[in-house]
Formats: structure tokens, C-alpha cells, sequence
């Protein structure tokens, strides 16, 4: 499956998301994913939290078959945001690992807290697989 980029004329080409996504076949959405692993241990760290919530949405996706490059759409929520902008280079690190060169719409919104008092970052996904043959 080819996701294409929605990039009106004229606009700058935004740096790390894109303005939109299309693609067709089936719609895989992840619930909210926090930075803890499979023990529920959180990662110290903002961007170690972020690292681990983007390998907890490869984890759920590949249960459908999909991955980070069928990724149309990401939605953060973070409880710093201050903080948030002032990681962008170590963040930029940790999406390549993860998420390598794919990089799908977003938004970023700042939250005063998450139903998991210890999270910094909650991410959901929605992804577009091609149709099941």
C-alpha cells in the first residue's frame, strides 16, 4: 500500500508531519499508547516514553499485518509541551529508529494530565493497509 502526501501548491513543506495523507484498503486505529512496555514499566524521559509508545503502536499494527510506513495519522498528546519543543533532535533520533522515513500527519496537543498518572505522551494511529485479497 502507497500512502500519498497532500501537499497544496505554494504551502512550505512542513518539517517531520505531513498537511495530509490518502490512501485506500482497510483502516487499522490504535487506541492510545503510552511509554511503557509490556510490564507496564514507563521509560524515564520524555523521549524515551515517546520511543516506547511508537514501538507499542508497531507492536499493535503488526498484529494486522501493518507497519510504520502504512502510518496515515498520528495524534499526540503530551503533558509538557514546553518540554516537547525542546527535544526536537533527540526526538528526530528516536522517530528514525522507530518509525524510520515515514512521516504521516499529525497533530500535537498539550494535555494537563493522562488517564495513567506516570505518562507523558500518549500517541494513537490510524494506518491504511491495502484490501485483504
Amino acid at each position: 500500500m502507497t500512502l500519498t502526501i497532500l501537499q497544496p501548491p505554494g504551502w512550505p513543506r512542513p518539517k517531520g508531519y505531513a498537511n495530509g495523507m490518502a490512501g485506500e484498503g482497510r483502516i487499522v486505529l490504535t487506541g492510545g499508547q503510552v511509554g511503557w512496555d509490556e510490564t507496564e514499566t514507563f521509560a524515564e524521559g520524555l523521549v524515551p516514553q515517546i520511543r516506547q509508545a511508537l514501538l507499542n503502536i508497531t507492536a499493535v499494527l503488526a498484529e494486522s499485518g501493518a507497519g510504520p510506513s502504512d502510518i496515515a495519522r498520528l495524534t499526540w498528546y503530551v503533558t509538557d509541551m514546553p518540554a516537547f519543543r525542546a527535544c526536537t533532535a533527540e526526538l528526530g533520533a528516536a522517530w528514525r529508529e522507530v518509525m524510520g522515513r515515514n512521516f504521516p500527519a499529525m497533530a500535537v496537543i498539550g494535555a494537563t494530565s493522562l488517564v495513567e498518572p506516570k505518562a507523558l505522551v500518549e500517541i494513537e494511529a490510524t494506518a491504511i493497509l491495502p484490501p485483504p485479497r
